[in-house]
């Protein structure tokens, strides 16, 4: 069942950490099966707090979403997210829709 990582930045702390972050996150995908579902793109948000951006990315299984998520080159990009920003993330998996 699929599974997905979905990161929301709240607020950007230090935009030369934050700009760091983007070309290590990239690279650290290469070799992961993951699909870019939503990036930086226009927000129209419709309740809570502002966020600045969103990401969702899908995987195949939640297995591969930690191995990606737990590899040692995202875990040294995501230093720098977290240095750069406040912001939240999590996994969700996704659901299994039988045929009728």
């Amino acid at each position: 069942m699929a599974a997905y990582f979905v990161m929301i930045r709240e607020q950007t702390t230090d935009p030369a950490s934050l700009a760091e972050y983007g070309p290590r996150a990239a690279l650290a995908a290469q070799g992961h099966s993951l699909k870019p579902l939503a990036a930086y793109g226009a927000l129209d948000q419709v309740e809570g707090d502002d966020v600045e951006a969103a990401v969702i990315l899908e995987f195949p299984d939640m297995t591969a979403a930690r191995a990606w998520y737990e590899s040692p080159s995202y875990q040294a990009a995501v230093k720098l997210r977290h240095t750069g920003s406040k912001s939240k993330a999590f996994f969700v998996e996704g659901v299994s829709l039988g045929k009728s």
